[in-house]
């Protein structure tokens, strides 16, 4: 099983990790031209995370943030650590979001890949990706 983040627990499969393959997944609403990337063996089943560790992915965290003392300020990041990352938060060791601390965890998106993780992270800053968060996690 995966890491516990404020009881939303990461599920694997039991597909083999042999033949890995990565193929375009649609988000809802994207159509054809969907956003990042999702790994897949050569079956077309999804691979679990676990599998995706060992062999060597750099596993990623995107997350959003939602102030607890200001609940209209939201906060997207980075990580690879969820847990310590929102304690860093909390503790005031982030300059963007010590004046709106504490923090609660919204949701956290785990990518394969360092640079889909960065790309979506950068997507979720944007005007659109805003607009997409407030339509799904708010």
């Amino acid at each position: 099983m995966g890491e516990r983040l404020d009881g939303i627990q990461e599920v694997g499969g039991s597909s083999p990790p042999a033949s890995t393959s990565l193929r375009p997944a649609v988000l809802p609403g994207e159509g054809r031209r969907g956003f990042g990337w999702q790994a897949s063996n050569a079956r077309g089943r999804r691979l679990p995370a676990e599998a995706l560790a060992e062999a060597g992915h750099q596993m990623k965290w995107v997350y959003l943030l939602e102030s607890l003392a200001h609940p209209t300020q939201h906060y997207v990041g980075l990580t690879d650590n969820v847990s310590k990352r929102l304690a860093a938060h909390n503790a005031g060791q982030s300059a963007h979001t010590a004046k709106h601390k504490p923090w609660k965890l919204v949701a956290a998106i785990r990518l394969a890949d360092d640079s889909h993780a960065r790309a979506f992270e950068k997507y979720l800053k944007s005007g659109s990706g805003r607009a997409f968060v407030k339509r799904r996690f708010l």
